[in-house]
């Protein structure tokens, strides 16, 4: 049993955290005051401060420890490579040209719904939001820019859509560990989760169709040069066919870099010039990512996680109450963690013992877990997603978050699913 102080205090370079960047942000009503970096840095020196019954080296080791994280590490391959893909791809051309391509295709009422089914065909193909996102994002900026579209909304809805496929996927992540923690089938679970998400499909879409209704985009043909969008096709079918994201990106960064050495869109020193922008573009994402890999795993050490778990589980009543408290734990977790995948992991032994405890039918439980930490996920300034799209667009994650219409959607059906037994049959 971990006490209340002691949890408390372990949990505390949260909560300085929250009160740096997010109280000060409100407060002085300028998300830009407070670098996000700063106040993660601040956090991370103040975690490494606590514990007095560690030595200071202990504490950095833990604190390396959770930097260099295999899942920490693998984040910041992708953010190098997206980087330099999504940059040299935009100075040889490549977003210009998929703008115009899809300009002479797509109606302009249809933009944002366009958009958004394309991310969830994307995704559920390749069951990895990240992966979406790279490929999509630099589209819909490139979409936002050349109609006047907001840039922010564009981003926002690839996001969204994004986080349909890593809630859906038979090869998703966070699929793979709920199925596998609750003791259920993946065809089981798709059956259950689309019950409780296509609701917040169909009211999604209505949305896009609503916003983009005087839309008047995209009503002429224009001249763009086919080859140049290749790199964008490439990277969509390898990754539909199931490749490594790295392998993916790094196979568009060569293909990028031959086409537009080819047809001189740049020499072999500005194709690397443009790469190079790209990663040092992603430089403070890489910072985040790491500064919070630490700090999440200082926290664990100190037992914050396991207080959060201990102090759920101690007021549950009725089965409603036990699928309530696993959507708790999960959101919490994810919170803390920023990580949907490693959220689920960390609570879902928890969650199948409530789950067993109560008679929460374990297909549901499993649709639960990877919902709500989707729609978490989906919604936290720092989460890898949102930053991603942010790094991509040179947008600031706040001014896309209130467009994140999907994320929000899904944790409301999840929400009214449990609130009203729904679908009957799993609960």
């Amino acid at each position: 049993m971990i006490s209340t102080r002691k949890g408390l205090i372990a949990l505390s370079p949260l909560l300085v955290f929250i009160l740096i960047y997010l109280v000060t942000s409100l407060v002085t009503q300028d998300f830009y005051k407070i670098p996000i970096s700063i106040a993660f840095l601040i956090s991370c020196i103040y975690a490494i401060i606590l514990n007095p019954s560690l030595s200071i080296s202990k504490k950095i080791e833990i604190f390396s420890k959770g930097a260099g994280a295999s899942n920490i590490l693998l984040m910041i391959w992708i953010f190098i490579l997206a980087g330099a893909f999504a940059n040299s791809a935009k100075a040889m051309g490549s977003i210009d040209a998929t703008v115009h391509l899809i300009w002479n295709i797509l109606p302009g009422n249809m933009i944002y719904i366009g958009m958004f089914l394309a991310s969830c065909f994307i995704s559920i193909s390749i069951g990895t939001s990240v992966g979406t996102i790279v490929a999509l994002v630099p589209i819909a900026a490139g979409l936002a820019h050349s109609t006047g579209a907001p840039v922010a909304m564009m981003a926002a809805i690839v996001v969204g859509g994004s986080f349909f496929g890593d809630n859906l996927s038979f090869i998703s992540d966070t699929t793979i560990v709920a199925t596998s923690t609750q003791g259920c089938k993946m065809s089981d679970k798709f059956k259950v989760n689309s019950f409780i998400v296509f609701p917040a499909v169909i009211i999604c879409i209505l949305i896009y169709i609503f916003l983009g209704r005087h839309n008047t985009y995209i009503t002429s043909e224009t001249e763009f040069s086919f080859i140049k969008v290749i790199p964008y096709l490439v990277v969509l079918l390898t990754s539909l066919f199931g490749l490594n994201v790295v392998v993916v990106l790094t196979i568009g960064i060569l293909l990028t870099a031959i086409i537009g050495i080819s047809d001189n869109s740049y020499n072999i020193f500005g194709c690397f010039q443009s790469m190079n922008d790209g990663i040092m573009s992603m430089s403070e994402l890489i910072i985040i990512t790491l500064l919070a890999g630490g700090l999440l795993e200082t926290i664990r050490s100190n037992g914050g996680i396991d207080f959060i778990i201990q102090k759920l589980t101690q007021h549950i009543h009725g089965k409603r109450g036990a699928e309530f408290a696993i959507a708790f734990l999960v959101s919490l977790v994810n919170v803390c963690t920023a990580n949907n995948t490693v959220a689920i992991l960390t609570v879902g032994g928890v969650s199948k013992n409530i789950g067993d405890r109560f008679g929460v039918d374990n297909r549901k439980a499993a649709s639960i877990l990877d919902t709500f930490s989707c729609c978490v996920q989906g919604l936290i300034p720092y989460g890898a997603q949102i930053l991603m799209a942010a790094g991509l667009t040179q947008v600031n994650p706040i001014k896309i978050i209130p467009h994140l219409y999907y994320p929000a959607l899904i944790g409301l059906s999840a929400f009214m699913a449990i609130l009203l037994r729904f679908p009957k049959r799993y609960s």
